[in-house]
């Protein structure tokens, strides 16, 4: 029978893997790279990282500073540059489901991560050489001039780099550092989200570093050192070519495919409306339908993994409209803080370094959060669960914005001065950009809230086969949301004729655009405060009967012979 043989296949892959194990005990050496397991176990995480690393430093490095690039060397109007930052940003989420995909089905892995490292480095070498303001470079004090294109010209160059560089990261996320390569099996919940906490607090300062540098490389004289993105992807190549020669590329289990979660949702799908008649009652969800002795093309296993993942759609739909608030940093905070005084003792600060101001509550909290955590975890064991910490997030970021509702209107009553960026002279208003710290603080608390928490629950509430999996949906949601942001500007600017979202921000009403998302935040706020008893315990119970041995899943296909030998039997009967 089908279950059988699947059973069997299992049974092999499993003697198999155990006999690999064996081969790379401590004290014995890997024929392919000379290490022991645990020594190529600690280079593996070190490269991941390394790799991580430097993506994220290529990534922020193009978003920090893109509004400004589009609104003053392109011409765009200001909701036009927020538009095609968000749709960047969530495209960059989207692509790495696009590439497991490919990797899973056409290109085969190592393939795919050559392909994606040359797109990486092809979109950031573009982005400074055509795209930001590199045009004049002077050598030996006579000044040369780098490329005369068009405008149109340099908006396609521009949109092609943005292309290359998002399905270049879209690889690079899903192959070479996806989150299952950091072998994080055996952690328990309280291990979990100490380390979902310190990876987005080291994320969270590789990011305050490029902000701070990137984003004044790109907005000062010494702008030829903007091609160290280029020389961060070549590194990136690099480290990456030493993990495929070393064999350190993370390869996931063949039966836990986002292929296989779509297709057991389709199958289930095409059963319910063909033969709705007659299952209708004799199911306890609509997803059984996918399984083999109900006519679908899935094991028992397959389907009860697909069906824990469903369970959490929910918590994924909550994060939609958090993360257009969190979106509302390189787009609605972002025009603000341009359109306000950066002068600083005589110093002009650079717009995107005041990125840095949500990012340093972030990295003061973490090590204040894994206390907590520590103490609550030791007196209530496994029980505990952060969906608390994602409803004083979500409240956060829903007072953020309409702290920049408030900001906005006390910006318009100081007076406008002339300011210049990348050399070009704005009226901007004179209120400095520090008054609208509180805003930045209050979503930078809700990221060191938010993200680790809903990391976890993700990460936890599901057998280990699809874990990779439910991080993929998570991040489809949060790629969602930046879609979202999107949608939103451009339904408020065409909606209000450009009120709502104004090109000359003293002369608009930005801050209802920002009550308005400030009233919907709390309103998913509220929702996710009613469903967050689904997900209130983290203990065994939501996963242990995904978690059994090999014996158990063949006592499903026991299961499943005698269910089709009594149908059989009964229809000779008839």
């Amino acid at each position: 029978m089908p279950g059988a043989g699947s059973g069997d296949v299992q049974e092999k892959q499993l003697t198999a893997d155990t006999e690999k194990e064996k081969n790379l005990l401590p004290g014995r050496r890997n024929n392919a790279g000379n290490l022991t397991l645990p020594e190529k176990k600690v280079q593996e995480a070190i490269c991941v990282l390394l790799v991580e690393l430097c993506e994220r430093f290529t990534f922020f490095g193009i978003v920090c500073n893109m509004i400004l690039f589009c609104t003053v060397r392109l011409g765009y109007r200001n909701y036009q540059a927020a538009i095609v930052n968000m749709c960047f940003v969530g495209t960059s989420m989207l692509t790495p489901v696009l590439a497991g995909w490919l990797a899973e089905c056409l290109v085969g892995r190592i393939k795919l991560v050559c392909i994606c490292m040359f797109l990486h480095f092809l979109g950031t070498a573009l982005l400074p050489i055509v795209a930001f303001p590199f045009e004049d470079i002077y050598i030996d004090k006579r000044h040369i001039l780098l490329h005369t294109l068009t405008k149109k010209e340099q908006k396609i160059v521009f949109y092609f780099a943005l292309l290359t560089a998002s399905l270049g990261i879209g690889g690079i996320r899903a192959i070479v550092c996806p989150l299952s390569a950091y072998n994080l099996e055996n952690c328990g919940p309280k291990e979990l989200l100490s380390f979902f906490n310190w990876f987005y607090w080291l994320i969270n300062l590789n990011s305050a570093v490029v902000f701070v540098s990137i984003s004044y490389i790109q907005q000062s004289v010494a702008r030829n050192l903007g091609f160290l993105l280029p020389f961060v992807s070549v590194l990136m190549a690099m480290i990456t070519i030493h993990m495929v020669r070393g064999e350190m590329i993370y390869k996931p289990k063949t039966d836990s495919s986002l292929l296989t979660t779509f297709g057991v949702i389709g199958s289930a799908l095409k059963m319910c409306c063909v033969r709705y008649r007659y299952f209708s009652g004799d199911v306890s969800s609509w997803l059984d339908h996918a399984k083999e002795y109900h006519g679908g093309q899935y094991s028992e296993t397959q389907v009860e993994s697909t069906k824990s993942l469903a369970r959490l759609f929910p918590l994924f739909a909550f994060q939609i409209l958090y993360r257009t608030c969190i979106m509302q940093i390189p787009s609605g905070y972002y025009l603000q803080t341009m359109n306000s005084n950066l002068n600083f003792s005589g110093f002009v600060l650079p717009i995107a370094a005041m990125n840095v101001i949500s990012i340093v509550p972030l990295l003061i909290l973490v090590p204040i959060l894994e206390c907590i955590n520590s103490y609550l975890f030791s007196s209530k064991g496994s029980g505990h669960s952060p969906t608390i910490y994602i409803v004083a997030g979500q409240l956060s970021a829903a007072l953020s914005v309409m702290a920049a509702g408030f900001s906005e209107i006390h910006r318009k009553h100081f007076p406008q001065v002339e300011q210049t960026l990348s050399e070009e002279v704005l009226l901007v208003s004179s209120m400095p950009c520090f008054h609208l710290a509180p805003q930045y603080i209050l979503l930078g608390v809700a990221e060191a809230l938010v993200t680790p928490s809903c990391s976890l629950l993700s990460f936890w509430l599901v057998p280990e086969r699809i874990r990779g999996i439910s991080m993929h949906f998570l991040t489809l949601f949060n790629g969602a949301g930046c879609f979202m942001g999107a949608f939103f500007v451009q339904t408020a600017h065409t909606g209000t004729q450009g009120n709502w979202f104004p090109h000359l921000l003293h002369e608009g009403k930005l801050e209802r655009f920002f009550f308005f998302l400030a009233s919907l935040m709390m309103v998913n706020t509220f929702g996710f405060w009613t469903i967050a008893h689904r997900y209130s315990n983290l203990n065994q119970e939501y996963i242990s009967e995904f978690r059994g041995s090999l014996s158990e899943e063949k006592e499903v296909c026991l299961k499943h012979d005698k269910v089709v030998e009594h149908y059989v039997s009964g229809e000779r009967g008839a």
